[in-house]
């Protein structure tokens, strides 16, 4: 199939050799004036995880998640239904999982995208179209055939349901060929937010650069030209994945990291991205998992990571606030912040191991939300310093 695909190559070719290289530079210049950062935390939740997910979101506060619906699955779409539904009050952003049945049959996927948009019609109205369009396991073979897939959805949502956001083209991981191809195509199409599973868990701690020189900040800089400069996508930036896998857990990969370096890698991740002022939503993947969730079952029972509560404690102090300055040097980090009480916060980590003593302070709390009173150091663990 990879070798049916090969001409796919040489307009990914063309259009990375014209676009890659001024979006990098304009990715740099361009400054988002993004003000609201209300449906900046978010969720991967599963049907098949459970009743408990419910609780567990509300005891998070977390207002906005993410839900795969496969197309392989398309018979039980009213359990995925009911499953929605009992998440009352949350937005909720649906993920159609493409399938080869309905990548190679362009009926049968009209008929089940049609069955989707009116089942969910009045309960979601925001859906991710495919994922990791670049990996072929999920069915993909070119990004060709990814657009041809989208014109199918995006021509049933112009039909009938013209208020429904799509989004796309949430590609997996720092390979950006594949955005830059998707973006910049000959397609009737458009994308009214562009999507990313934008793992660097590879690189140990987030602020870690990829290919020498690109950290997050970069990247997300490189997504956010890209998707400026392109006339087929709007610069509305979500996140659609991220995470870090915990050792000596089944199927962890070889980055795995301890549980405290999860929880710290986690807050730093999306202050990071909040400090760009580029990024609409971030969502952990998931909630439960042994793996990498935020919460597993051990024994029968639902176990919180210390993630849960750093995530908590984020949520708590930061949803809805200003981002006033994101500032780093000598690998100091701080990330400053109005909250919805008018109050200033400054966010300060150090990226690697060691401390500095935090000498002029009002009140200073952990990333598990514990008030600090004395001996504050500024470590490689967040502190929330809220102003006098």
């Amino acid at each position: 199939m990879s070798n049916k695909n090969k001409a796919d190559f040489i307009p990914m070719i063309i259009v990375n050799t014209l676009f890659l290289p001024i979006s990098v530079i304009l990715g740099a210049l361009y400054r988002s004036k993004k003000k609201d950062f209300s449906n900046f935390f978010g969720l991967n939740v599963n049907l098949d995880k459970g009743e408990e997910q419910v609780e567990l979101i509300n005891e998070l506060n977390c207002n906005d998640l993410l839900i795969r619906i496969p197309l392989s699955d398309i018979k039980n779409i009213n359990a995925y239904k009911e499953f929605v539904q009992s998440f009352e009050g949350k937005n909720i952003t649906l993920n159609i999982l493409q399938d080869r049945q309905n990548i190679e049959d362009t009926a049968l996927l009209e008929k089940n995208i049609r069955l989707i948009f009116s089942t969910f019609k009045g309960i979601c109205t925001q859906y991710q179209i495919g994922n990791a369009i670049n990996q072929n396991k999920w069915g993909f073979f070119s990004v060709k055939e990814y657009l041809k897939f989208y014109t199918t959805v995006q021509s049933v949502r112009n039909d009938k349901f013209p208020n429904y956001t799509l989004i796309g083209p949430s590609v997996n991981g720092f390979e950006f060929q594949y955005t830059v191809r998707a973006l910049f195509n000959y397609f009737k199409i458009k994308f009214d937010k562009v999507s990313a599973l934008l793992y660097v868990d590879k690189q140990g701690h987030p602020e870690n650069p990829q290919f020498i020189t690109f950290d997050i900040n970069k990247q997300i800089n490189t997504l956010y030209g890209l998707s400026t400069l392109a006339i087929k996508s709007n610069n509305d930036i979500i996140i659609s994945e991220v995470n870090w896998h915990i050792k000596d857990q089944k199927n962890a990969n070889e980055y795995a990291v301890s549980e405290d370096e999860q929880a710290m890698y986690l807050v730093r991740y999306y202050l990071l991205a909040m400090g760009s002022k580029k990024i609409q939503t971030v969502f952990w993947f998931q909630l439960i998992s042994s793996t990498f969730g935020l919460t597993y079952f051990k024994k029968g029972k639902l176990e919180r990571r210390k993630a849960f509560y750093a995530l908590k404690t984020m949520i708590n102090f930061l949803t809805n606030c200003t981002v006033e300055k994101y500032s780093n040097a000598e690998r100091l980090h701080v990330l400053t912040c109005t909250d919805t009480k008018k109050k200033k916060i400054d966010i300060i980590w150090i990226e690697e191991e060691g401390s500095v003593e935090l000498k002029e302070f009002n009140t200073v709390f952990d990333i598990y939300g514990k008030q600090l009173t004395k001996d504050i150091k500024i470590t490689n663990s967040p502190i929330y310093a809220f102003h006098k």
